[in-house]
């Protein structure tokens, strides 16, 4: 009986552990192997000159790589046609928001009968560039609506010691979105500084954002909830803020809205498909959709933070659900 070769035992081996191989590039690297291992199998001969292997048995083994190979490839085109039907969502629902489609339902966010140009709207926000990042489609519809919009922004952002950069920034996005600058207001307070190890006082900030209020008949405050969005520790304490003075402050019935988080990855990186959380916002009155009109804004926004303008966030407004749509909840305090 003719002894087995070096190269069809390796090949053995190789068939025997490719069923088990859950790494799709190291299983594409064993059939390229198995191929080459075959061909050198096939041109091996013996010492008489007589083919070390029958034709029968290279095509088995032949048979066997393949069916390997067609395995990789029909995961292959999986991920494709996944990959190939997300494109065409996105750029569909992209087709649409820029092209004024927009959606029935994004709701008068403030009807209440007070005309908009009348209608004072306050943002409570932590850090510049929360707004371009997240807020950026509703000011987008409400300055588009003739609203007037004030920001209260509790810190400048100094955590890494460019504060004063970032204050400055703040002011190029709001002329971006024109929001103006006499209603911008950035404080600089010693126990309201930037940080996720930063605890911010309720009371203080109650204080603070009651100030606001009165100086300028503030009719609705929109802010964070109680998540905050992105979990930071400062986003968090706004919105505990808010909710505390709207429990102190009940005689002024001031509406407030708070920013909705999806809580899915997929869903919050889906860029203006989040389809999920429209449907839902539609069987809750009690929730608003606004769709962004002018993404291009949000992004030429963003731009003006360029001490924070670094790739990974430059992603995030390219894919975050929230350039594209907010869905808003009634604060009930």
């Amino acid at each position: 009986m003719m002894a087995i070769s070096k190269t069809e035992i390796n090949l053995r081996r190789l068939l025997s552990a490719a069923p088990n191989q859950q790494n799709q590039s190291k299983l594409m690297h064993y059939v390229a192997t198995l191929r080459e291992q075959l061909e050198q199998l096939s041109e091996e001969k013996t010492h008489e000159g007589l083919p070390r292997v029958t034709k029968t048995k290279v095509n088995e083994y032949y048979e066997k790589i393949e069916a390997v190979a067609s395995k990789i490839a029909a995961q292959v085109m999986a991920w494709f046609v996944v990959a190939l039907s997300l494109i065409v969502i996105w750029v569909a629902s992209l087709c649409k928001i820029f092209f004024g489609a927009t959606f029935s339902f994004k709701a008068a966010i403030l009807d209440d009968g007070i005309t908009p140009h009348k209608k004072n709207v306050l943002f409570v926000i932590a850090h510049p560039d929360d707004e371009s990042m997240f807020f950026s489609p509703t000011i987008n519809y409400l300055t588009t609506n003739a609203y007037n919009l004030h920001i209260l922004c509790f810190s400048t952002g100094n955590d890494d010691g460019m504060g004063s950069i970032r204050k400055d920034e703040l002011h190029q996005a709001c002329a971006v979105l024109r929001v103006p600058l006499q209603q911008l207001k950035i404080l600089d307070h010693p126990n309201l500084q930037d940080g996720f190890g930063q605890v911010w006082s309720h009371d203080l900030l109650t204080e603070i954002i009651d100030e606001a209020v009165t100086n300028h008949d503030i009719h609705t405050i929109i802010t964070f909830d109680n998540y905050g969005v992105s979990g930071h520790s400062n986003h968090r304490d706004v919105h505990h803020g808010v909710l505390k003075f709207l429990k102190i402050r009940t005689e002024r019935n001031i509406k407030a809205w708070e920013k909705l988080v999806s809580l899915k990855i997929f869903r919050k990186y889906c860029g203006p498909v989040d389809w999920l959380s429209i449907l839902s916002a539609k069987r809750h009155p009690s929730k608003l959709i606004i769709i962004n009109e002018q993404p291009w804004k949000s992004f030429e926004a963003m731009a003006q933070h360029l001490s924070q303008w670094v790739w990974f966030r430059k992603l995030f407004v390219i894919f975050s659900s929230y350039t594209y749509t907010n869905i808003l909840c009634r604060i009930n305090p």
